[in-house]
Order: C-alpha cells, then sequence, then structure tokens
C-alpha cells in the first residue's frame, strides 16, 4: 500500500519580540512628551506639550493602547495668551490621571505651578493653581497614601537691591481636591530645585534637585529626605570638582536610593561636555557608589528605576548640544551600576531626546521623548523588550538530515500513528515539528 504524505507546514524558526516606535503629532504642531507611565489596563499615558502656531504652549495629553495605537488625546488651554506645560503625569487609584506643571498668562510676570486631575477618559475634573510671589513651577507629582498629592518642584524669584535671582526647592502637600494642606521650601539660602519626588516606605518622601551656595562656581546633586509632614529628616549633597546635577531619584529594594542626572566634564556649563551619572545610596544618604557613562559629548539621565532583577534602567540622551544630533538614551545596568548594555534610537534621523523610562509588565522598557522632525516636533514613543531592542528574533535549531523523530501526535498532544487522512505533528529530537497528513 503507497501512503501520500503532504506536509502542511514547517512551524516558524524566527519569533519576533515585544518592541515597537509611534509618533505622534503633525505637520504644523509641536508636541513634546515629558512623562509616560504604563496604566493598569496595560496600555500608556504621555504628558507632555502642544504648540500650534504663535499661540504659547498648552498642556498635552495621548492615552495609548498596549501596542501604542491612540486611544484618545487631550489638550488642555489656559485663559487667553497663556502657556500651559505638563512634566509629569500618573495614573491615579481610581482610574484617572494627575497632572504637574506650570501655567503662565502673557499679561502677568511670573508662571505658577499647575495641578490637574483628569478622568479615565481624559475628562478635566478639577485644576489648582499655587503661586502668586514668583516663578513656581511642579515638575513631579505622586498620589499619596490618603488620597491626596505631593508635588516636587521649585519656586523662583528675586532678591536684594540688584534684584538678583535666586530660587528653593519648593514640596506642596494636597488632598484629594488639590486644596492645599502644607508647604514646604528647601534650600532658602543657596539657588535650589527640586526635580523627582517619590513615596518611600517609612510613609515620607524622597526629593532629588540640584543647589549651589553664592559665590561657588558649582552645582550640586541635592537629596533631601521628609517625613509625611514635609519636615527634613536629613539632606545630602554631592559633588565638588565640577557641577553635578540630579534629576530623577527611586527608593531600592536595600532601603536606599538610586539618582541619576549629570556632571560636566569641564566648568563649563553648555558646552556639550555632559556625561551621564548614577549615585546609590544607602538609607540615609551616604554614597555607596557612582557611576558614570558616556561619550565624548553630550549624555545626561533624565529618569532612573530600579528594575525587577535588582538593576537600574536610565533614561536619557546622548549626543550634540548643538547641530540637532540627538538621540534617545537607554542604559541597563546590574546591582553595582556596572553597564549590561546601552541602546539609542533615532527615530527621525536628527534631534532626538528621552526624558522619561520605566520597566513594563513584561519585562521590556517604555521610553517617552520627542522626535525633532522636518515639520516640527513629534512626541516620540518607544517599546522596547527586555534588551532594549525595538525588534528581537529567537532562532530555533534548524532540522537537520540526522534528526530523529520522537514521537507523532495527533492535534490534541495524544500519540497516535495509526489515524490515516487525519493532521498528524512529528516531534523531533531537534526541536523541531512538522504537520502532516497521511491520505491512503
Amino acid at each position: 500500500m503507497k501512503h501520500l504524505y503532504i506536509i502542511l507546514f514547517v512551524l516558524p524558526l524566527i519569533g519576533f519580540g515585544q518592541g515597537w516606535e509611534q509618533f505622534y503629532g503633525s505637520e504644523i504642531d509641536y508636541e513634546m512628551g515629558f512623562s509616560v507611565q504604563q496604566t493598569l489596563d496595560g496600555g500608556y499615558i504621555i504628558g507632555g506639550r502642544s504648540e500650534e502656531g504663535s499661540e504659547g504652549w498648552d498642556v498635552l495629553v495621548i492615552k495609548t493602547d498596549e501596542d501604542g495605537n491612540e486611544e484618545w488625546t487631550q489638550i488642555f488651554q489656559g485663559d487667553g495668551q497663556s502657556t500651559d506645560n505638563c512634566f509629569d503625569i500618573k495614573q491615579t487609584t481610581d482610574g484617572g490621571y494627575i497632572i504637574t506643571g506650570s501655567t503662565w498668562v502673557s499679561s502677568e510676570n511670573f508662571e505658577d505651578l499647575l495641578l490637574m486631575k483628569i478622568n479615565s477618559n481624559g475628562e478635566e475634573e478639577w485644576t489648582q493653581i499655587y503661586g502668586g510671589s514668583g516663578h513656581e513651577q511642579g515638575n513631579s507629582v505622586k498620589e499619596t497614601n490618603d488620597g491626596g498629592y505631593i508635588i516636587s518642584g521649585e519656586r523662583f524669584y528675586t532678591t536684594g537691591e540688584l534684584q538678583l535671582p535666586n530660587s528653593d526647592v519648593l514640596i506642596i502637600k494636597t488632598d484629594e481636591n488639590g486644596e492645599e494642606e502644607w508647604t514646604q521650601k528647601f534650600g532658602e539660602d543657596e539657588t535650589s530645585k527640586g526635580r523627582s519626588i517619590e513615596k518611600t516606605t517609612d510613609g515620607g518622601y524622597i526629593v532629588i534637585g540640584v543647589t549651589s551656595v553664592s559665590g561657588d562656581p558649582y552645582w550640586y546633586v541635592y537629596l533631601i529626605k521628609i517625613n509625611q509632614s514635609g519636615i527634613e529628616e536629613w539632606s545630602q549633597i554631592f559633588g565638588g570638582e565640577t557641577s553635578e546635577f540630579g534629576h530623577s531619584v527611586d527608593q531600592t529594594n536595600d532601603g536606599g536610593y538610586i539618582i541619576t542626572g549629570w556632571k560636566l566634564t569641564t566648568l563649563e556649563l553648555g558646552n556639550g561636555q555632559e556625561d551621564m551619572y548614577l549615585i546609590k545610596t544607602d538609607e540615609s544618604g551616604n554614597e555607596e557608589w557612582s557611576q558614570v557613562f558616556g561619550g565624548e559629548v553630550y549624555d545626561v539621565g533624565y529618569s532612573v528605576q530600579q528594575t525587577t532583577d535588582g538593576g537600574y534602567i536610565i533614561c536619557g540622551t546622548s549626543g550634540t548640544m548643538e547641530g540637532n544630533n540627538n538621540d534617545v538614551y537607554l542604559i541597563k545596568t546590574g546591582e553595582d551600576g556596572i553597564e549590561e548594555w546601552s541602546n539609542t534610537y533615532d527615530g527621525s534621523g536628527g534631534d532626538d531626546k528621552g526624558y522619561s523610562g520605566q520597566q513594563t509588565i513584561d519585562g521590556g522598557y517604555i521610553i517617552c521623548g520627542y522626535s525633532n522632525t522636518i515639520n516640527g516636533k513629534d512626541v516620540y514613543l518607544i517599546k522596547t523588550d527586555g534588551q532594549g531592542n525595538m525588534t528581537s528574533t529567537i532562532e530555533l535549531p534548524t532540522p537537520t538530515s540526522k534528526r530523529e523523530l520522537i514521537k507523532t501526535t495527533n492535534i490534541l498532544g495524544q500519540e497516535n500513528t495509526t489515524i490515516k487522512n487525519q493532521p498528524l505533528i512529528e516531534i523531533y529530537d531537534d526541536g523541531s515539528t512538522e504537520k502532516k497528513i497521511v491520505i491512503e
């Protein structure tokens, strides 16, 4: 009896990883993304700003699905010729989002700190403005354990007969409706700015920023630990040989803190000689180690997070400060800060910057920034796999003539070699499989 074997298919030998990139914008607008977070539904929320023509900046919020496809976009415009920015956005326990940034009306002299609550569909629930005595700006926001919010930022004002500029680290605690409960300032004798704030396991907060003493040519990384009432428990500064800047902080599994920012390799601020900076401290803010990453020009870190394997992921920018030749920069380190891998992303082939990054629930990473195209700036969202690749391959063993058949099953996985005219799957010792029909 003759048998006719029909091979229906060979299972694929190459699989694709979970990576992609998306751009959001139009030909006449300038859109920039400053903050990204994975949402409870597996998608992403992006906060930033949008400009159309010369009407000033507006708060921009984009919600996407897990593949970066836009679900909705909201633009919030202030009164009149105002400029409004979103520097940080976080999902809240009710499924909505909290936004902080700044607002400025052209007829006034100073910006005010902006706090806005929106629902899960991006509809505004309430807005609060804080300020009036100078320039106030919110750079980081978190929902607190009591349902309120904690904001870190800066208050900029002028002092003395010569009206010299000065600034303080500004911390504001609000209730669930954004009503102010208390305000604290730090670094009042220096020029200081607050960047990132995080909740700590003891119910307090950790704040990172920069500070500079009058007459001192250097900037210093400024780390402040406060309790739940905003009272300082301790503070630390890092630096001294050149200027060093702190931009993001995260509490680590051992109770210490990880900080990223950048340090100058020369004394000349703005000459393109910055290196990405990573500092690990103990629970009291004492430095345990530090690492520097970068090339010959401009490399800065804007966000850092501890990863599930105990290491750290840093998102920032690498390139040159002039000539529109920057790339988004992602570095993964071990728990000792030693680099494991790094990648750059050049979305538009021109000027691209990364501001916010975090690990995703599938073990990959999400990055947000902007890409400078021929039409202006577009929000740039990048999803990578666990190695920082936007595309990845998995190579399975290639079948060879020496492979041996281990067993034959039906499509339900049951071993069966006698039934004819039904699909059978042959499994070989090299991991390859073939699906066949034996016609008799």
